[in-house]
């Protein structure tokens, strides 16, 4: 695992504009001593504790700014869209106090982001999404985010200049470039960067086809991040090994129409699927005989 230390986090930033860090036994040391006695004390779903444990490190890194991204659903923390909001206000008005310009965007997770559920699959999403040719709602998550930080930042007057600031980011190479030089200074290798061919491969792909016809109603997505741990792709127990080429491609989204036979998911695999794995995949799914409204990926910015 690599590690970057507090002078090169901040010499990266200077010298490239951005840097991808997580909290360290340095980083707000109590944190980790609170999330214990919550653990016993049951008040991990606690929203004022949720907020300051997430708050604290925010501040404790230097930011003058913060943007957040507070996820709502079956595949999130927070369940409900008004726990969503609970949290992301709660975590503003933190911000707000210690004069930083704290927002929030309040984003949907009934069904899987992307199309891609395991590491070295998601990595090939990401290399797609900043040549520009990644999937619909995670483009559109990641622009609107960028968005908000153009305008944090002052770099844009408002969020059609940031679009276009973005997009030509994007069709210039410029972000790819930009994605090249950060996994460089981060120890990464670039050559997986520059041909996602040299990725993890798995030793298996098997296509699961649907056995109803309908609209797709709902995607169970915990679920689906369940039965990428079971092929290897996260961990059960601490001691797991992760196996960074498996994992799942989904090929449909909520309220799209199929027919039996169209394929739902590629799964990439090193063992044989059993039968537990194979019903518990098609239990997923819900269909019905209506199309369902689609969910924006970004339900509202609260600032």
């Amino acid at each position: 695992m690599f590690f970057l230390k507090e002078e090169d986090f901040k010499k990266q930033v200077r010298e490239i504009g951005f840097a991808i860090m997580g909290q360290t036994g340095e980083l707000v040391p109590a944190d980790k001593k609170l999330y214990a006695l919550r653990d016993v004390t049951a008040t991990v779903d606690s929203i004022p504790l949720i907020a300051s444990s997430i708050m604290s490190k925010k501040l404790a890194s230097g930011s003058d700014t913060i943007l957040l991204d507070v996820k709502y659903g079956e595949g999130a923390f927070m369940h409900t869209i008004d726990d969503a909001k609970k949290l992301a206000m709660a975590m503003i008005n933190i911000g707000k106090k210690l004069g930083k310009d704290t927002r929030a965007m309040i984003t949907d997770m009934n069904q899987p982001l992307g199309n891609t559920i395991g590491n070295a699959l998601e990595v090939r999403e990401a290399i797609e999404t900043v040549k520009g040719e990644g999937p619909k709602d995670f483009t559109e998550l990641v622009l609107t985010a960028g968005e908000i930080m153009l305008m944090q930042g002052k770099i844009a007057k408002d969020k059609n200049e940031a679009r276009i600031m973005l997009n030509d980011a994007i069709n210039s190479g410029k972000a790819f470039d930009q994605l090249k030089k950060m996994v460089a200074y981060q120890g990464g290798n670039v050559d997986q960067i520059e041909n996602p061919s040299l990725l993890p491969k798995a030793k298996f792909k098997t296509e699961m086809k649907s056995k109803n016809e309908g609209y797709i109603e709902n995607i169970h997505s915990m679920n689906l991040g369940i039965l990428s741990m079971k092929l290897g792709g996260g961990r059960e127990r601490k001691e797991d090994d992760i196996n960074y080429a498996v994992g799942l491609e989904m090929k449909v989204k909520k309220g799209d129409k199929v027919k039996k036979g169209d394929p739902l998911c590629l799964v990439y695999h090193d063992k044989k699927l059993d039968h537990e794995w194979i019903e518990s995949f098609y239990h997923t799914f819900t269909y019905s005989k209506e199309k369902t409204k689609p969910i924006a990926i970004v339900e509202e910015i609260l600032q």
